[in-house]
């Protein structure tokens, strides 16, 4: 009986063995070559002509024993020929999500070309064909350009033993830009080359502890700076949920400029004038206030939701029905209500027509989102393939990779108390470790998931150098670059910003 079971035992063992084994096979994903498309072409850029090779390349990524774990999908424009390598800059550049490719910042500004959709906002982008054209406003006169797709975006994926959780989480994320970044200096050759980061949204947040991120790993990399467009480094000033006071303060300007847009406030002001009178206001009494809270008067309140109506254009009842404090979905459907239309979030100038006229936030998802996708993700199908000679045996993925995503900072063992995300104090302490290090920030007025104030407010705190920080502002919103005249002076503010000793 026991010789039986013994037997038994050890079979089991052995065939569980197997089986793990045979899984742990099955696990591992394939390891192909890695492809690379190079292309040659002329533009003229800034007013200058420019030969410039374009490179669309796989990269292999490896963990700590050296197993290939990833695939990073870049697309390089490198000008032809560089000629110093000193004095020939070169930008990395990568959209937000977290979960999104570079898409947005490839064809909507920073590529040879661009992708036209309609610049006042008016007009959903429709069905192809599309409008692509050459990108006169493009900076490779100034700088060589790398766009980047993080695991589970673009064509970038998962190899050999790499596993979703390699990948998805903050300080993961940031540590495969690392290497990646550190691989294409190298094998470019561009170790002396002023280098720049640019990112948008996530990115920014992305961008703040990369800086830091490249300090380490023994191979110290300073930049020589960061462009970030609609900055999200402190995750409390750009969530908007009941609770978050800070937010509440953050949107608040926002808010006012895009009612001043829609003429339901403001009226007879210009928009910065309108603008500043509000940032007064939410310092100097709304910030208080809420910190206040119930201790308000009854007059108090009706106060502040009179001004508070004069600054949103909503009505003074909702907003004391609101306990003082406006969710950004419901302003989205509350501004315009009477015209039954919702304004976008990425972007406020842009409406949706939607069938439910009383939800208490849009339920068709963004408008300016959905206005204009179409138009990006056929361009750039069409573009690769057309252009660059881009053939892949995969869709290129516009959005994914950031399911599960691991926002946690420290180990699992180590205590770790829930707060919003803020990568603003990474960027503070890498400003004070590379003097040479500067920092621009581009916010659009009418952005209303990453508020212009948001950026105000963290910048002014978390220790950064504020000497080394230019602020600029747009007309428009989240992607300002889809506004024409937005597009144009971007293109100037970081040309000048690049060239600037």
């Amino acid at each position: 009986m026991k010789k039986t079971l013994l037997l038994t035992i050890l079979i089991s063992a052995h065939l569980s063995g197997f089986a793990q084994k045979k899984d742990e096979k099955e696990a591992l994903k394939p390891i192909p070559k890695a492809k690379s498309f190079i292309t040659k072409h002329q533009g003229v850029f800034g007013g200058n002509s420019v030969n410039y090779t374009a490179t669309g390349k796989e990269t292999f990524l490896t963990n700590k024993e050296g197993d290939s774990i990833a695939m990073f999908w870049s697309v390089a424009y490198t000008k032809t020929p560089m000629g110093d390598v000193g004095k020939r800059p070169v930008t990395f550049v990568f959209n937000g999500g977290p979960g999104s490719a570079s898409m947005w910042l490839h064809l909507g500004f920073f590529g040879p070309k661009l992708v036209k959709v309609d610049s006042d906002a008016k007009k959903d982008d429709g069905a192809a064909p599309y409008n692509l054209v050459a990108n006169e406003h493009g900076l490779l006169d100034v700088t060589d350009l790398v766009f980047i797709d993080p695991v589970g975006t673009g064509y970038s994926r998962l190899i050999g033993k790499g596993k979703p959780k390699d990948f998805y989480g903050l300080k993961e994320d940031v540590n495969s830009f690392a290497q990646f970044i550190r691989t294409w200096v190298t094998e470019n050759e561009r170790w002396f080359s002023p280098k720049y980061v640019a990112g948008e949204s996530y990115g920014t947040t992305r961008a703040a502890y990369l800086g830091k991120a490249l300090e380490g790993s023994g191979q110290n990399m300073a930049l020589n700076g960061m462009i970030l467009i609609s900055q999200a480094l402190d995750y409390a000033g750009s969530t908007s949920v009941h609770h978050n006071i800070p937010s509440y303060i953050t949107y608040l300007p926002s808010m006012a400029a895009t009612a001043w847009y829609h003429k339901k406030a403001g009226e007879g002001k210009s928009l910065e004038d309108f603008v500043e009178e509000c940032r007064i206001f939410t310092y100097e009494t709304y910030t208080p206030a809420l910190y206040k809270g119930n201790l308000l008067s009854d007059t108090e309140k009706e106060v502040i939701a009179a001004k508070l109506s004069y600054f949103t254009g909503l009505e003074t009842q909702y907003i004391l029905n609101s306990n003082l404090r406006i969710l950004m979905g419901r302003f989205q459907k509350k501004l315009l209500e009477k015209d039954g239309l919702a304004i976008g979030r990425l972007d406020g100038r842009f409406m949706g027509n939607e069938i439910d006229k009383v939800a208490e936030k849009p339920h068709l998802g963004d408008a300016a989102s959905y206005q204009i996708s179409s138009a990006y993700t056929a361009s750039i199908n069409h573009y690769f393939s057309s252009e660059l000679g881009i053939k892949m045996n995969r869709p290129y993925i516009t959005s994914g990779g950031g399911s599960g995503w691991r926002w946690r900072t420290v180990p699992d063992s180590q205590y770790w108390e829930p707060m919003p995300v803020n990568t603003a104090p990474h960027l503070g302490e890498t400003m004070r470790r590379n003097p040479a290090m500067k920092v621009m920030v581009a916010s659009g007025y009418y952005d209303l998931i990453t508020p212009f104030f948001d950026a105000e407010f963290t910048f002014a705190r978390n220790g950064i150098d504020t000497s080394r920080v230019e602020m600029m502002y747009y007309e428009a919103g989240h992607m300002m670059y889809t506004h024409e005249p937005d597009l144009v002076k971007l293109s100037k503010d970081i040309r000048a910003f690049l060239t600037k000793e």
